[in-house]
């Protein structure tokens, strides 16, 4: 069945939607773990049919999942177990704090707050902080560490009522939340209604450029929404009366942008020349032209056979191969390629709440990372591969026994 069936329509600007970006099949929700209980059970499957709008050029997930069943009570990911995000985190709270004279009169508000990763930082240095996390779980890790959290989605209803018991924001941040919204517009006119008038809005995302170039196909999962680039969302925030004055480039997640908005009345923060470049390096290219989206998805194709031969390789070798990280991006790879435990024996993560139970659609154990050292596997197949280094850093002892490390994309590599 065609989009135009379906009646599927733009979450940014509403225009008809039916240019296929990528097309990747059917996967189940990518932090919905199995558990040893529901081994035996069937799990839902979704739809991961990309399209990009041709109107305003946001690539988009269509809402095949409710947000209410993405980010449930139980969610799997806690941003605390990354040594290396964390120390983004705290760069970044000294940034901001320096730059917008922050201190113990403002009021700062982080949207999708998880388990106050970052927050900490602000209530280290004196500057009052809210959370607002939707996930019940990562929120009381947050509580815990003594961070007031509110455990709901940001619209313009939290907005709302956040100003009239709080007053107004003068710092209001996401990391990564941006893209994890069906209603982005909701979103962005909730920032809107809770910042000061000389307050600062600042996002940061992956950038779809860096997804397109690399071919980071395996980012792309139900609880990614959009795939955004900065001249898209520089439409978006406009249409809500914000100003985007600056924006600037990030290693983080293969390639990310920080944002930096503003009310489009305040005339103390002048727009960057950072502005001028990342527009113009965006439509040098292509963000306006089909061709230029139409590409990747044989690109994906591609990835998928070059992965799929390595592994048929190693195993017709008689290597044996385990994977580091139980993340959302993995269960993309691993679900659009097919591999299962006949080419991955196990993998492991940091995170407690993981461990023990089995990657949704695959059915790949998830253990300790202790396992590693106990089964020495050939190769070590690191699916969190935007967090490679910390990972080789952690289990450089692989290499005592001749193991090397194995980074799917952009392309297959074989790391010593």
């Amino acid at each position: 069945m065609s989009a135009a069936q379906i009646g599927l329509r733009c979450r940014a600007c509403d225009a008809p939607l039916s240019h296929t970006f990528v097309d990747l099949g059917t996967a189940p929700l990518c932090q919905r773990h199995v558990t040893p209980a529901r081994f035996s059970h069937a799990e839902a499957t979704y739809p991961q049919h990309v399209y990009v709008c041709t109107q305003c050029f946001l690539v988009q997930l269509p809402e095949y999942v409710s947000r209410e069943q993405i980010f449930d009570e139980e969610y799997g990911y806690f941003s605390s177990f990354s040594e290396s995000w964390l120390r983004h985190a705290e760069n970044y709270v000294a940034k901001v704090t320096g730059r917008f004279g922050l201190n113990g009169s403002s009021s700062v508000v982080e949207i999708a707050s998880n388990d106050g990763y970052l927050l900490q930082y602000f209530m280290q240095r004196g500057v009052p902080c809210l959370g607002v996390e939707p996930t019940a779980n990562t929120a009381a890790a947050a509580v815990a560490r003594g961070i007031p959290t509110v455990v709901r989605f940001f619209g313009v209803d939290t907005a709302r009522d956040l100003r009239a018991e709080r007053g107004p924001a003068d710092l209001i941040l996401g990391n990564n939340v941006l893209a994890h919204v069906p209603d982005i517009n909701d979103l962005v006119a909730g920032m809107k209604i809770l910042l000061a008038d000389r307050g600062v809005i600042t996002m940061e995302f992956p950038v779809l450029s860096k997804l397109i170039e690399n071919n980071y196909f395996d980012t792309m999962y139900h609880e990614h929404f959009s795939y955004l680039s900065f001249t898209t969302v520089r439409g978006l925030f406009a249409k809500h009366g914000i100003t985007l004055f600056d924006v600037e480039d990030l290693p983080t997640h293969g390639g990310s942008i920080r944002i930096y908005g503003r009310h489009s009345s305040d005339d103390t923060k002048p727009e960057a020349d950072s502005v001028r470049q990342v527009l113009a390096r965006e439509k040098a290219l292509g963000h306006f032209d089909l061709a230029y989206y139409d590409r990747f998805s044989e690109r994906v194709k591609e990835s998928k056979r070059r992965i799929l031969d390595f592994l048929i390789g190693a195993r017709r070798a008689g290597k044996t191969i385990a994977a580091y990280g139980a993340p959302g991006k993995g269960n993309t790879l691993l679900n659009y390629c097919g591999i299962r435990t006949d080419f991955i024996d196990y993998t492991v993560d940091r995170s407690p709440h993981k461990q023990g139970n089995f990657l949704p659609g695959s059915r790949i154990p998830i253990l300790d990372p202790s396992m590693i050292a106990k089964t020495r596997p050939d190769y070590l197949f690191i699916l969190i591969w935007n967090l490679k280094d910390e990972v080789m850093k952690q289990t450089t002892h692989i290499r005592e026994w001749g193991g090397r490390f194995v980074v799917p994309l952009p392309e297959v590599q074989v790391l010593e």
